[in-house]
């Protein structure tokens, strides 16, 4: 069931207000596939513009605990954890991991695909100079505990 549809079929806010508070977390993961030689001067440090992998970091923090004004009917949430990871996979890809917790109402899927998916695109913007053609690719939640519909996971 659409829960963000009311019986006339429009979009609406889900009203969280007699749901239990419970501890919530989700993980999400997004990839960026890009030339070898920019994978390296990555992890070597040599960008003119800073660490890319610290910004990243940072702006996927942000876009968590910007979700609900950039998803239409996202509640609000008061994240009490963000953690965003990002590492060098092979020689042409960085992978991102986010993972978002609270105690609250309602689950924090959302938060963790804004957090890889700012992430991913921050990591374009800063190296879109030396490499257009990188691709965002991949974002998928990866597991989600707590709340009504329990634990998920995605399988290996």
């Amino acid at each position: 069931m659409l829960t963000h549809l009311d019986s006339q079929g429009r979009a609406n806010m889900v009203d969280v207000t007699e749901k239990a508070v419970t501890e919530r977390e989700a993980t999400a993961e997004a990839r960026v596939r890009m030339l070898p030689q920019t994978l390296q001067m990555i992890v070597d440090g040599g960008h003119p513009k800073g660490d890319v992998f610290a910004v990243a970091r940072i702006a996927g923090i942000q876009a968590a605990k910007k979700t609900s004004d950039l998803i239409p009917l996202c509640h609000p949430l008061m994240l009490t954890s963000v953690k965003v990871e990002l590492s060098a996979e092979g020689q042409d890809t960085v992978r991102i991991v986010a993972r978002c917790k609270l105690a609250g109402q309602t689950g924090v899927e959302m938060e963790a695909l804004t957090a890889a998916s700012v992430a991913a695109l921050t990591i374009y913007d800063m190296c879109k100079a030396v490499d257009k053609g990188m691709v965002i690719e991949q974002v998928r939640l990866l597991e989600k505990l707590g709340g009504k519909s329990g634990h998920y996971k995605v399988e290996a």
